[in-house]
């Protein structure tokens, strides 16, 4: 069924959103006269929404509904329909796509459930929906969604029971249910939203399509994402790489656990689950990840309401001690630090606090602090130059004045337009009214210290961001792209996909990454002369396409140093895994140099079926799936990810030198990263490969590639 769907042409993605967001004239087909009936309530709610345009309902068994005129198709309404919105029975949303591309409607939204998501049969009703809609150039949102809204038009072609409040961030969920459920609790606190989109199947438009328009969307000032899955993966990252250096890209991921990952026989294979790619395309795309709906909120509340952060100098100022150590400490987890106040601001601290007051950061005003005393410190702090982020606490005690407090930060809010300000008023009854004037007045207040530490932290990462400068691929280096490609040919001509290590090590080697030498045996005399002419010490490893764990059928030999030896290990090599694997075809023994041993890291590809080649980084050896100290990025690698990739794992750690040892070579190791990524995009038939283990060397002494893995699609 899915190769059904691959065979309809795809259409240009020149999107008409206007058809979706800013209609002249909306038709609901399957309007219903039914109250609690899905085309009653659609109608109802675009009504009530104040949307300014024409509204015509469709349904051949009414003449009017809800004091509008009724008609029996879409065809007989005399007008032009920019958006069509279908709440019909599955098994005719194709007549009545068909209808509306006759009618030369511009886009659909199919609210109707019953399509790929229960099975074969619904998938083909599924493509025949969208095969119809590009037949007319029209564009489909859905089906199997919960509409859109847009607060600027105004329209609410939605399930939502009531009309959001106006403001400046954008939402696109895969879950209508999510959606709806945010937008009660986002009306509660007083958010706003300047659109909402429900995708359901995603059978023509995604998300990348909304990203893309979003960006340009004079009303959107941050996008916040719930996804499950990405469907144009490549596409998602090349455009939100470019979106968020605009606008903040806020997405929460789910489905993250690691039991979907595929079954897969390479070290990277087995690591590079959807959640670890996820992760990777998420920071080289600058999206900012949330690990929960809380999360989520917490950052839709600051980028809503707060400038970008002209820098990291912050403080903490409260009336109360623990909750300030809380901030402090999830500010610190952030890599955050609080930076001591100068001199001349603690001695006018000093001056006109009383004399238990914290005049150092955080700040601690005591708890009979009344607005006043928060006033004078706001000022103060506000007024110096490199404190541009401020945390403001408030427990209720004896003499707390919530509410007074909190018109203090409204004016200093209005003071200092450029400065973040965040609240968090712990309590209950007794703090809600500060905390309505707070939101009105466009202050997030936070009800634990810690969420107001992680919204700031999360500001302060975009800040970062947009300072940098953009990132750019490294240069080709030289390779022998002629090699690879024909060895590779020769394996695909065999019916092969997986390359014994000899041949790994070659494909490698022509990308000038340097390798053990080594040679292939077969027979001990062979393996003799071989390792005669590579010198001793040297390691026999059996070369076999089907034996992929060599050590598990005892077939590997380490550290000989004659020719008896030698000869010994390839008899003794072979009977085991004869005995072991019988079906096995071996190639013969694998001769290799033993190499000087060195700090052992792993470097792979894993190619996502979504994002394409990913690249690994971690320690190495047999460590590697035990102790998951890897990273990833997506390739091409950025000259600046293969220093983060390596800086971020304990691996990374050890290779710049700890207690007093020497650092290994990085430069090396950046040029192997470099040269497996150029690998990667140049034959994007090799699914995985591992380079496992990498000696790396004291600086200036290199780094050898001593085994590795490949497969190959055929």
């Amino acid at each position: 069924m899915l190769n059904y769907l691959k065979t309809i042409k795809p259409m240009k993605r020149a999107i008409m959103f206007d058809a979706i967001f800013n209609p002249k004239s909306v038709a609901i087909i399957g309007a219903s006269r039914t109250p609690g009936k899905v085309g009653y309530e659609i109608l109802a709610r675009i009504l009530r929404s104040g949307f300014q345009g024409f509204v015509h309902p469709v349904n051949p068994n009414a003449s009017e509904i809800q004091g509008l005129r009724c008609y029996p198709t879409i065809l007989d309404i005399p007008e032009a329909v920019d958006l069509a919105v279908v709440a019909v029975p599955a098994s005719i949303v194709p007549q009545v796509i068909e209808e509306c591309g006759k009618k030369g409607v511009k886009a659909s939204i199919v609210l109707s459930a019953g399509f790929r998501e229960i099975g074969p049969d619904g998938l083909m009703t599924e493509a025949l929906i969208v095969r119809l809609s590009r037949k007319y150039g029209m564009r489909l949102l859905g089906p199997n969604c919960l509409g859109i809204i847009d607060t600027f038009t105004p329209i609410n072609a939605s399930f939502a029971p009531q009309m959001p409040r106006r403001g400046n961030v954008a939402f696109i969920s895969q879950s209508g249910a999510l959606a709806t459920s945010l937008l009660s609790w986002a009306f509660q606190e007083g958010i706003g939203f300047s659109t909402i989109v429900t995708l359901g199947n995603r059978a023509d438009l995604d998300e990348t399509d909304f990203l893309d328009y979003l960006s340009k969307d004079p009303h959107t000032k941050a996008i916040a994402i719930y996804m499950e899955g990405v469907k144009r993966g490549q596409e998602f990252r090349s455009v939100a790489s470019k979106v968020s250096r605009r606008k903040p890209i806020l997405v929460l991921k789910a489905g993250v656990s690691e039991s979907g990952a595929k079954a897969v026989s390479s070290h990277t294979g087995s690591l590079a689950g959807s959640e670890a790619v996820y992760e990777a395309v998420f920071r080289s795309s600058c999206i900012l990840r949330a690990k929960s709906v809380e999360d989520l909120f917490d950052m839709i509340k600051a980028f809503s309401t707060q400038p970008i952060p002209e820098g990291r100098g912050t403080f903490i100022l409260t009336n109360a001690g623990g909750p300030a150590i809380l901030a402090a400490d999830a500010l610190e987890n952030f890599r955050i630090g609080l930076p001591s106040l100068p001199s001349e601001v603690v001695d006018k601290l000093r001056a006109n606090l009383p004399a238990a007051a914290g005049y150092h950061n955080p700040i601690d005003l005591l708890g009979d602090a009344m607005a006043y005393r928060y006033a004078f410190a706001l000022k103060t702090l506000l007024s110096e130059d490199n404190l541009k982020n401020g945390i403001v606490i408030l427990t209720p005690q004896a003499m707390t004045q919530p509410l007074e407090t909190a018109k203090v930060l409204v004016e200093a809010r209005k003071d200092f337009p450029g400065k973040v300000l965040l609240a968090s008023f712990l309590g209950g009854v007794e703090v809600q009214d500060a905390i309505r004037l707070l939101a009105s007045e466009g202050i997030p207040n936070f009800a634990y210290p810690e969420r107001a530490s992680y919204a700031l932290a999360m500001l302060i990462s975009y800040m970062e961001f947009r300072r940098r400068e953009p990132s750019h691929p490294i240069p080709s280096p030289s390779v022998d792209y002629d090699f690879v490609k024909q060895y590779l040919s020769m394996v695909r001509r065999e019916e092969r996909v997986n390359l014994v290590g000899f041949e790994a090590l070659q494909i490698v080697k022509a990308y000038g990454i340097p390798t053990v030498p080594c040679g292939l045996a077969r027979t001990s005399e062979e393996a003799v002369r071989l390792a005669e002419a590579l010198g001793y010490p040297v390691a026999l490893k059996v070369s076999s396409p089907h034996i992929l764990h060599k050590t598990d059928v005892g077939g590997v030999r380490l550290g000989l140093e004659s020719k008896e030896s030698v000869s010994e290990a390839f008899e003794s090599i072979m009977r085991s895994v004869r005995g072991l694997m019988p079906q096995a075809t071996i190639y013969g023994i694998e001769v290799h140099k033993m190499a000087v041993s060195g700090k052992e890291v792993i470097v792979g590809i894993n190619r996502d079926p979504q994002f394409g080649p990913v690249i690994m980084f971690g320690l190495g050896g047999i460590y590697a799936n035990l102790l998951r100290d890897v990273s990833f990025r997506l390739a091409p690698l950025m000259a600046e990810e293969a220093l983060e990739m390596i800086y971020e794992t304990k691996a990374g750690m050890l290779l710049r030198g700890m207690r007093g040892e020497k650092p290994s070579d990085l430069e090396a190791l950046l040029e192997i990263l470099y040269r497996v990524s150029q690998l990667a995009m140049d034959f994007r038939e090799i699914v995985e490969m591992d380079l496992n283990p990498i000696f790396v060397y004291a600086e200036g002494k290199g780094c050898v590639v001593v085994d590795a893995k490949m497969t190959i699609e055929t």
